[in-house]
């Protein structure tokens, strides 16, 4: 693609900052922004005062125009993509929709992750929510709607303290809410640190949840022009 941008590290030096709250803008033009966000802040604001600080109100005090595309979960990481009008809020939805814009993520799960014979495995397992225990989801073969996931192995680690763990290379087909952490979980290898879909050791293996948004690929809204841009986890 022409339009390739590469960083080459999440905590890298050289990355713009806007503010000293560390919102990065990797990306700007008139119609849409690139950021990254940190693990441990909303997406959007919350129910109640003590949840308004979040990614989209921070970025907003320097880009006032910027509109929420798409969400990550609170604990997630990584590349998030804004509009900069209500027009290019309106095709980017449009294709996220309509499958046209590919997001790639980086996890490490819980145990010897086996690869699939083709490389490439399929997760087609139904999510819908779990009323009982709200805001989980669960996989239900019934009620649940279509959810797909394509995942592969990266690397396989043993750990010092001993135990396994698995990088893996995840694409999530449709966009369920925790669809990638609960399709993980349902393969018997939950993502460590997980505090929704983990339990003992996968939960206390790491402080934080080690998924990370590390791809965008996507046509630009105005001229069509392929985009592309790469952003590897620190973990």
């Amino acid at each position: 693609m022409r339009n390739h941008i590469e960083i080459a590290s999440p905590d890298a030096t050289d990355l713009p900052y806007i503010d000293p709250l560390d919102i990065r803008v990797l990306y700007k033009d008139d119609s849409l922004l690139v950021t990254l966000k940190p693990a441990g802040l909303l997406s959007v604001p919350g129910r109640g005062p003590d949840k308004q600080d979040c990614l989209s109100a921070r970025i907003q005090r320097n880009f006032p125009d910027a509109l929420v595309v798409h969400r990550l979960d609170m604990a997630t990481s990584g590349l998030m993509l804004m509009a900069r009008s209500p027009q290019s809020q309106r095709y980017l939805q449009q294709a996220l929709s309509s499958r046209l814009i590919e997001k790639h993520y980086v996890a490490i799960v819980d145990g010897l992750l086996q690869p699939p014979a083709d490389d490439w495995g399929l997760i087609d397992l139904p999510i819908g929510a779990d009323w009982n225990q709200r805001p989980l989801r669960q996989v239900d073969p019934v009620n649940g709607k279509p959810s797909q996931t394509r995942w592969r192995v990266l690397d396989q680690m043993r750990q010092s303290a001993g135990g396994f763990t698995t990088r893996v290379e995840l694409v999530p087909i449709t966009g369920r809410t925790h669809q990638l952490r609960l399709h993980m979980q349902a393969l018997g290898h939950p993502i460590l640190g997980d505090a929704l879909y983990a339990t003992g050791a996968a939960l206390a293996k790491s402080p934080r949840l080690l998924l990370h948004a590390s791809t965008l690929k996507l046509a630009h809204p105005r001229t069509a022009e392929p985009l592309y841009f790469t952003c590897p986890p620190e973990f």
